[in-house]
């Protein structure tokens, strides 16, 4: 069976995460995807390791890699003459625009939806914003630091009482978007497989914000207040909860029923005795006596260290897990079991490891081994598969 998209061409006019990312799921789907950059390329090419202080000498930005591979490179810069009309052209011959250019600067070359959709009414213009297309802030710059952690209140939800918020690690919410963005775009397929119009899809980042930390805020919008944070010293339910453990690792319980979970686990861990006291009998009473029972928990799970608690608590059928560090993780058996990991051969740097893509399908192998592309590498190429003679891709690419 082929790829479930082949012969669809997408032209990805976008830096950095969220719409990249998007594109190249697109990619794996087996989409044609266009990526045109400016003449230098876009800074994201450029994040090598070293330049974030780690030892490497891996001579590409990993992270650039897994968001643009599978692609094509056009690199042009549009003030050159004849430039936009060229691209303009490559979009007329393609099924998507997916952007993440802010409104004005798309309307500033002609490239917004209303003028791009009037040439070609098939065509699906799917675009990621900070804040959406509507409201007093629908032209402001974003990052997901500040549109989907911040704006949202999920970076001041998720810190613990009394503590300074949480910094995001980069990229979270962008990949985020671009899921949600890939779901729109087949939907538009599929709808234009019916009607054969084009529509617009529009995602952004604080909306994705607010649905990913959904539950929180699904209930401050029903309850007109937020539910309180986590405080793991005086947890509601101290079974889901993580503590320290003896050679100063730490371990997470996700007991969330923990009436069905309570004999098992004082019998895992050795505490019968807690079993038979009235103070923690029944989840509503473990909750009216939490703090206690945090502090006793404390006590008893500081005697191992993190190895002598895990087969304990496997072998007694608890739910829990390891705060691994991502270097352990990447080793975790299970994720390499399930293939979440891929490996890229690449043409110029040495082979690495990549996160394959997030979903599988059972008739067509997404592997997402392919690298990203150099730099312009296709640009000519491209140019020419929509009619543009050699001197006129000579004069606009150099």
């Amino acid at each position: 069976m082929g790829a479930p998209l082949e012969g669809i061409k997408v032209v990805e006019l976008a830096s950095y995460v969220a719409a990249p990312a998007a594109g190249a799921l697109l990619a794996d789907m087996g989409a044609e995807v266009v990526k045109v950059e400016v003449p230098q390329g876009e800074i994201y090419r450029y994040a090598l390791p070293r330049l974030a202080g780690l030892d490497s000498e891996f001579s590409e930005a990993p992270h650039f890699q897994m968001d643009n591979r599978g692609k094509r490179s056009l690199a042009m810069d549009l003030l050159m003459p004849g430039a936009l009309d060229a691209l303009r052209q490559v979009i007329d011959q393609s099924d998507i625009l997916l952007t993440n250019m802010l409104p004005h600067r798309l309307e500033k070359y002609q490239l917004d939806a209303a003028t791009l959709r009037s040439r070609k009414p098939a065509l699906i213009f799917a675009s990621i914003s900070g804040y959406g297309h509507k409201g007093p802030d629908a032209t402001t710059p974003a990052f997901d630091y500040t549109a989907y952690w911040a704006r949202s209140g999920f970076m001041d939800q998720m810190r613990d009482p009394n503590t300074a918020p949480t910094f995001q690690r980069p990229g979270i919410g962008d990949h985020a978007a671009a899921l949600s963005m890939v779901s729109g775009i087949l939907a538009a397929l599929r709808m234009r497989d019916t009607s054969g119009e084009g529509q617009e899809v529009s995602v952004s980042l604080m909306h994705i914000g607010f649905y990913i930390q959904g539950n929180d805020a699904a209930i401050a919008l029903a309850a007109g207040e937020a539910p309180p944070r986590h405080d793991r010293r005086a947890p509601r339910n101290p079974l889901w909860n993580h503590y320290r453990v003896k050679d100063e690792r730490w371990i997470f319980l996700v007991m969330i029923e923990s009436d069905r979970y309570w004999l098992r686990f004082c019998e895992a861990i050795d505490r019968m005795d807690l079993a038979k006291d009235e103070r923690f009998d029944g989840a509503v009473a473990r909750y009216h006596n939490t703090t206690t029972l945090v502090e006793v928990l404390e006590q008893t799970f500081a005697s191992r260290t993190l190895e002598g608690w895990r087969s304990i608590l496997d072998r007694h059928g608890v739910i829990w897990a390891p705060t691994n560090t991502l270097g352990e993780a990447i080793r975790d058996r299970q994720a390499r079991a399930a293939g979440v990991f891929q490996t890229v051969e690449h043409p110029t740097a040495a082979t690495y490891e990549t996160i394959s893509p997030p979903l599988s399908l059972s008739a067509f192998e997404m592997k997402g081994e392919r690298p990203a592309p150099a730099l312009g590498a296709d640009g000519a190429e491209i140019l020419r598969e929509v009619g543009l003679s050699d001197e006129e891709v000579k004069s606009i690419l150099g």
